[in-house]
């Protein structure tokens, strides 16, 4: 069963992203399953920390990105808007080059709060970080 209110699109979602740092730090969104989004990002010098590996920050702007994106596709109640309220991440593996790619799912999926946990893997599928996001549901401005 589908989790959203309104199925999120990858065009739609990149156009709103042009001119962020989304697309500064090269975020592609990729997929959209019944209860989740998957996105990529590039580990290089745009991600990278000066020790040559993928920066924290990083991770957790794709963390974000993905996360929020979902959740504001499942406000099913007209003139609210989901904003990022705490996020916190865990980071398991360091990257050098290479893709990243980050799964958003819901835990939480309330009238008031969501809460969504984003996995991003290598390629090869080994876990780099956990990350977990709460979200506000507020009126839109």
């Amino acid at each position: 069963m589908s989790i959203w209110a309104h199925v999120p699109d990858l065009d739609q979602m990149a156009a709103a992203s042009k001119n962020t740092a989304v697309e500064s730090l090269g975020i592609e969104y990729l997929e959209i399953g019944d209860d989740y989004v998957k996105g990529r990002m590039p580990v290089d010098h745009r991600t990278h920390q000066p020790f040559g590996i993928l920066h924290g920050g990083a991770s957790v702007l794709l963390a974000e990105t993905l996360g929020s994106m979902a959740a504001n596709c499942c406000i099913r109640e007209p003139g609210k808007v989901a904003v990022g309220l705490d996020i916190n991440a865990n980071h398991i593996r360091s990257v050098t080059h290479g893709w990243v790619y980050g799964t958003a799912r819901p835990i939480h999926l309330g009238s008031t709060t969501q809460v969504w946990e984003i996995r991003i893997e290598t390629e090869a599928g080994k876990t780099v970080c956990i990350s977990r996001l709460t979200m506000a549901v507020v009126d839109r401005r």
